[in-house]
């Protein structure tokens, strides 16, 4: 009898075991940050669109420069999956103090594929620049991407994301100043705590269509062109998640739990009193 309550207790703590373990993974997904850029060096596109339907396509650890002109509406677009939870940092550098005329105040703007704004968790989505400041650095944390949401939800899906990056106010003699800009977008996975059930059939990419392509002077084509790439290892499947070792393990400790517990409560077989003559 003792023997099976101590194989049973150590079967008890295995299970406990890989829960933590299971605990420890999900921990490892919050923190690790992926990385679907294709290039290993972080440089990305020299230019950015004017709009929504030009917007530059920039892949996650890529970092995007442009030359604009002050006043002008920056567009990039990059893809992010769910689970992932996106970080854009923007740095503008502004011409020469001795050039302009008052303070600057930049602001960055990050839309979903049905260019929905997103609300930014935190960091900060304006910044003003005095007029003896030659640069001014932004930053906008987003929600998780979840997997899937209600219709009427504003939750952010598997998909392409715009940013926009512009001035909103300035004097007026300013407008037209030369300007570089930088823009760079990050990620980490959220892990299983960010798991629902069920997933998009589709991400939300827009596409450039033939007819706009033809209008462009680029090549005609029966399908669409995607504005922004899908991640370097695709878009999610949506099965696996850290959710299922917490499935497992949980399954294993209550088959252990009701194991020992009938081993307590069955005892050894035997009657506990002996009828004399036996």
């Amino acid at each position: 009898m003792s023997r099976t309550r101590r194989v049973l207790a150590g079967a008890l703590l295995t299970g406990l075991a890989l829960l933590t373990g299971a605990g420890a993974a999900a921990a490892d997904d919050a923190t690790a940050s992926p990385s679907p850029s294709a290039s290993g060096d972080g440089s990305g596109p020299t230019e950015a669109g004017t709009t929504f339907r030009t917007a530059t396509a920039l892949q996650q650890d890529e970092t995007a420069t442009a030359g604009a002109s002050t006043g002008d509406y920056l567009y990039w677009v990059f893809p992010a999956d769910a689970g992932q939870r996106a970080t854009v940092t923007a740095k503008v550098n502004l011409p020469e103090s001795t050039t302009r005329h008052g303070a600057q105040t930049w602001q960055v703007d990050v839309y979903d594929g049905l260019r929905r704004r997103q609300a930014c968790m935190y960091g900060k989505q304006t910044g003003r620049a005095g007029a003896d400041a030659s640069s001014v650095e932004l930053t906008c944390v987003l929600r998780t991407v979840r997997a899937l949401a209600e219709p009427w939800a504003n939750d952010p899906l598997p998909g392409s994301y715009y940013v926009r990056l512009t001035v909103v106010d300035l004097a007026s003699a300013d407008l037209g100043l030369p300007v570089h800009t930088e823009v760079r977008v990050t990620s980490e996975g959220q892990g299983g705590s960010a798991d629902v059930d069920g997933t998009l059939s589709k991400p939300l990419v827009p596409g450039v269509s033939s007819a706009e392509q033809a209008s462009d002077g680029s090549d005609d084509s029966a399908e669409p062109v995607a504005l922004a790439g899908e991640p370097e290892d695709g878009w999610s499947s949506g099965w696996w998640t850290s959710r299922w070792l917490w499935t497992a393990g949980g399954g294993i400790l209550a088959a252990l739990t009701a194991v020992f517990g009938y081993s307590l409560t069955r005892g050894d077989g035997r009657p506990s009193r002996v009828p004399p003559g036996v």
